[in-house]
């Protein structure tokens, strides 16, 4: 029997599906996406109906304790109060009606060896609490960053920058495509029912199965956040010209370099993350020269025209999509990775020849991941000089603009049409 012959589930299967989403990132400190493998049993649309489930559940946990915090003296075990969570975010979230969000959370807690003897409380706290109106969920705001992330931030912007940015990852994130530059743009809007962003980018909303899109089989296209596309545009022209794109997959930017004409080597530590770069550019009908090493035992046969350094880092300007990174990434991650980066920065600008470009970006909200890492590198190599960039000319907001020339991107910017992920982008010169 193939997933198309199943059918759906109407009953707890994608719900209990949920739990253990939730179960893997908040007890384990596992990513959604490394636990998703794990519900293969599913047919495919109860698997995307538990991702969404434990997807709004983490937006609104804050929410959703909230509502829940006076009708229990004390905090139960984990997983029933995911049950309890998830019932809370059904109801107010979702608008399933009181009688169906406490019966299903009773059944959850029922259905559960660790959790049955608890079906009597999840009833009476359940009804309580979902009959009590509306009130304590809209007041208790969207879901607080932790403190080691919220309080850089807000030294950086101030609250109410933070409590816009917190806001925008409570709105979760539209799909953004980037288009190949002979793709006819104003008829895949139309034909996908998405809008053209002022940087050239598509959005239209999620969901739906993506490879049966318009454009998909063409390789028109290809899924990448509207901010995501910015760094590979701050090289500049590179048509002709040998560009290496460093910590390259998934591959968007490598597909924008290619498609701009550019010679592209994409280098990246992870062979299986570089075999779907392989699969996009077959695709999309581009081509580059795909590498497997660690940059820093590898170098380049000769000095490049330009490198895209996407630096690994904690990711946290992606929170909107993905709400469980705060849960996983700890404090102590920053000082590997900003090490790692300040190393992958040095052997980039190493293999610069005069003239020659290095971006640097990280999809991180953290100074220490790219305000900071820029201007240490800056001070280490005296040959390089940071050339500015325009927002403007990349269809970016003012705002956008950063100390030295450099792109200071935010998931609060263009909050009415969606938001757009948090990244740095700084372009450096030889001299």
């Amino acid at each position: 029997m193939t997933d198309k012959d199943r059918k759906p589930s109407t009953g707890l299967a994608p719900r209990r599906a949920a739990l253990r989403l939730l179960q893997a990132v908040l007890a384990e400190g596992r990513m959604l996406s490394d636990a998703m493998p794990g519900l293969d049993a599913l047919v495919p649309a109860d698997r995307a109906r538990a991702q969404r489930l434990a997807l709004t559940v983490l937006r609104n946990l804050g929410r959703a304790d909230a509502v829940l915090a006076p009708h229990l003296s004390k905090p139960p075990p984990l997983k029933a109060r995911n049950v309890l969570r998830l019932a809370v975010v059904e109801h107010f979230h979702d608008h399933v009606p009181v009688h169906a969000a406490v019966d299903t959370g009773v059944r959850l807690m029922r259905a559960d060896r660790k959790t049955g003897r608890l079906a009597k409380l999840a009833n009476a706290v359940l009804r309580r609490a979902v009959e009590t109106g509306a009130g304590p969920w809209a007041e208790a705001g969207p879901e607080r960053l932790p403190g080691w992330l919220r309080k850089p931030l807000v030294a950086a912007w101030g609250k109410p920058a933070v409590l816009s940015i917190e806001a925008a990852h409570e709105a979760g994130a539209p799909l953004d495509l980037t288009l190949k530059p002979a793709a006819e743009t104003d008829a895949l809007a139309k034909a996908l029912g998405a809008a053209r962003l002022a940087t050239g980018s598509l959005r239209r909303a999620a969901g739906g199965q993506v490879s049966e899109w318009p454009g998909y089989a063409e390789g028109s296209w290809w899924i990448q956040d509207a901010a995501a596309a910015i760094p590979a545009r701050c090289l500049g022209a590179v048509a002709g010209q040998s560009v290496l794109d460093l910590c390259a997959a998934p591959g968007g930017k490598t597909m924008q370099l290619a498609a701009a004409g550019a010679r592209v080597t994409a280098l990246d530590i992870s062979g299986p993350r570089m075999e779907r770069v392989a699969e996009n550019l077959a695709r999309t009908g581009l081509a580059a020269e795909t590498v497997v090493a660690d940059a820093l035992d590898w170098a380049p046969a000769g000095a490049p025209d330009a490198i895209l350094l996407d630096a690994p880092c904690t990711a946290t300007g992606t929170i909107r999509r993905h709400p469980d990174l705060p849960h996983v990434r700890k404090p102590r991650d920053i000082a590997a990775l900003t090490d790692l980066q300040a190393r992958l920065l040095d052997r980039a600008a190493g293999w610069l020849a005069p003239g020659g470009r290095l971006v640097y970006c990280t999809c991180s909200l953290l100074p220490a991941e790219g305000e900071d890492q820029v201007a240490a590198a800056l001070a280490r190599h005296p040959a390089l000089e940071q050339r500015p960039l325009d927002p403007s000319a990349l269809g970016l907001p003012a705002e956008a603009a950063a100390p030295g020339g450099a792109l200071r991107l935010r998931p609060d910017f263009w909050a009415e049409q969606g938001g757009m992920d948090g990244f740095y982008i700084a372009c450096l010169v030889q001299g």
